[in-house]
């Protein structure tokens, strides 16, 4: 069976020689066969096993979800409903996620239009990065903000 080295296993599956070194230390790959001089050697199926998770990673699975994921792929015998369940589970986490990063857009947006952008010192969004109490600006565009991006959620696309 041909063996590649670790450079050639990285062109050839799309995942960084540092990566490949990583996903060998924490076990998502086992450990490389070496040459008498140390060097690591790959075979066809460990770039398989590469490019499947880089496929995995591309979709946001954690490193823990994809050991999951290498093992039920690699367990000719699993039920769907296991690789069903951990990608309906992660389905859900990207949600929150994308929920929040749209807080934090109005919440920014907010603070962008309450900024005066002028020569003037005073600044909501600096403000609220500091928590200044003393400034009800900030607190005030969050509610505003939030406020607004509620509304957009609920109004009628057209």
């Amino acid at each position: 069976m041909p063996r590649m080295n670790i450079g050639e296993a990285s062109s050839a599956s799309g995942v960084s020689a540092k990566m490949i070194r990583h996903y060998e230390s924490v076990a998502l790959v086992p450990t490389a066969a070496r040459t008498e001089s140390g060097y690591r050697q790959y075979s066809d199926a460990d770039v398989h096993t590469l490019r499947f998770i880089r496929h995995s990673r591309d979709l946001g699975f954690s490193i823990a979800e994809i050991g999951e994921l290498v093992g039920l792929w690699q367990n000719r015998r699993r039920p769907s409903r296991q690789v069903k369940a951990l990608a309906a589970s992660h389905i859900e986490d990207l949600e929150r996620k994308a929920q929040e990063l749209l807080a934090m857009k109005a919440t920014l947006e907010h603070l962008v239009h309450c900024c005066q952008g002028d020569d003037r010192p005073e600044c909501p969004i600096l403000a609220e990065l500091a928590g200044d109490a003393t400034d009800d600006l900030p607190r005030a565009a969050r509610k505003r903000g939030a406020a607004l991006g509620a509304k957009r959620r609920s109004a009628p696309r057209s």
